[in-house]
């Protein structure tokens, strides 16, 4: 089976990361071992090379020293002396003249630590005094550096959490840019697929107001038998259909890519109503029902709202509650301006409930056709999306009587979803 384009985009991202994180941490631990086996290394040499000195190093008869069968470095800059253990010099090597014949116990202490005189030492203890091998100055950085046994027990924890706290960044930073390029591949994607689906819909619209214009012209022609122009009338509301589920899913679209902006405006909710309900009687159903709009007699609240998909979403519902209704069934539409019986779970204060509800108590279709004449099920979908577009959401109920519920916060969107929420 072929994998997806989005999953070997993915796959693609996640092996770049996964090579990233492997160079890092090779770089980082062959940094750490070359750098301890060249310091190891030159210690050793030095420290060898003393031994080595200090073997070949025999006092004689005389009590003077000499080297036997043993070459000296040719290095201007290197010195050695051998002290006594008075702290005299009895035997030296190269010795710079401004080094003192004579040392005292605070100065061996000194040195064999850190520097003589601004030289770096080292010494190797002999049985008989103290061997010191020297070089030029500011040749080599000397520093006595002590810890406790305990922080030296907590260091490696230490440096191994500081290690994974600098690859959990990099794989946080590594992630941020995956979404951020996600983002932007799937904003393109949208796009893309929505302006297919605006092309599309936009070129169905030319023949079908051909369709439906001739078939109007059929549907009043009274030179046609009674059944031509029955069939005819078919013809204009299944085209009307159409394209309202184009319409719909044009929206859908929109609505899901975020790309339809909301025009929202103060809206009073009675005259609202009342022409939604006109417009509804006017648009010409395959058999008549009738309209019960119910007002409360309170005031009304006043909300801020797009009036056009508002409406595009009570003429889904009334759509699909009449046309899974016999003829002659009672189509309820009205509002509810608080929390009470008529509007069971859902959010608290501040809301008002815009509903439609089935009165004929008859048996209705399945849920998955009740979707305000839309197959595919972009009716109730429509529905929730400009809902939660206005910051509240969409109710159905199915049963006996079908009833769907368009809750809308009152007041401050914000303070309402915080409410809600809580």
């Amino acid at each position: 089976m072929r994998t997806p384009w989005k999953l070997q985009n993915l796959g693609r991202w996640a092996g770049l990361l996964a090579l990233s994180v492997g160079v890092t941490v090779l770089v980082f631990l062959g940094g750490i071992v070359l750098l301890a086996w060249q310091t190891g290394e030159g210690q050793a040499s030095s420290l060898g090379a003393l031994r080595d000195v200090s073997q070949a190093l025999t006092q004689e008869a005389d009590g003077s020293y000499t080297l036997q069968n043993f070459d000296l470095p040719q290095d201007a800059a290197a010195w050695m002396l051998l002290l006594d253990a008075d702290g005299n010099v009895v035997w030296q090597w190269n010795k710079p003249d401004e080094l003192p014949t004579h040392y005292t116990l605070s100065q061996v202490a000194s040195f064999s630590r850190w520097y003589l005189m601004d030289y770096p030492v080292q010494s190797l203890v002999r049985g008989d005094g103290l061997l010191l091998a020297g070089q030029a100055k500011g040749s080599l950085w000397k520093y006595s550096v002590e810890f406790s046994q305990r922080f030296m027990a907590r260091l490696p924890g230490w440096l191994l959490g500081m290690f994974f706290l600098a690859l959990f960044c990099v794989l946080a930073l590594a992630a941020l840019l995956l979404r951020r390029q996600f983002r932007r591949e799937q904003r393109g994607r949208d796009e893309a697929r929505s302006n297919w689906i605006s092309g599309v819909s936009h070129d169905i619209r030319t023949p079908l107001s051909m369709v439906m214009g001739y078939a109007g012209q059929l549907e009043e022609n009274p030179a046609l038998p009674e059944q031509a122009r029955k069939q005819a009338a078919i013809i204009r509301r299944q085209s009307q259909t159409i394209r309202d589920l184009v319409n719909d899913l044009n929206l859908t679209m929109r609505l899901d890519c975020e790309m339809q902006a909301l025009r929202k405006a103060p809206l009073e909710l009675a005259p609202f109503l009342r022409q939604t309900a006109a417009d509804f009687l006017n648009s010409g159903l395959e058999h008549e029902v009738d309209l019960d709009l119910r007002l409360p007699k309170a005031p009304l609240p006043r909300i801020e709202a797009d009036a056009f998909l508002l409406r595009r979403a009570l003429n889904n519902l009334l759509l699909n509650a009449a046309r899974h209704a016999p003829p002659g069934s009672v189509i309820c539409l009205g509002v509810t301006n608080s929390v009470g019986a008529a509007a069971p779970c859902g959010p608290p204060p501040p809301t008002c409930v815009l509903w439609v509800e089935n009165q004929t108590g008859q048996a209705q279709a399945q849920p998955s056709d009740q979707d305000g004449g839309a197959p595919h099920g972009t009716g109730r979908k429509l529905v929730s999306q400009i809902a939660q577009a206005h910051g509240g959401r969409a109710v159905f109920s199915d049963g006996t009587r079908f009833r769907g519920e368009i809750w809308l916060p009152v007041g401050d969107k914000k303070q309402a979803l915080r409410v809600w929420r809580a």
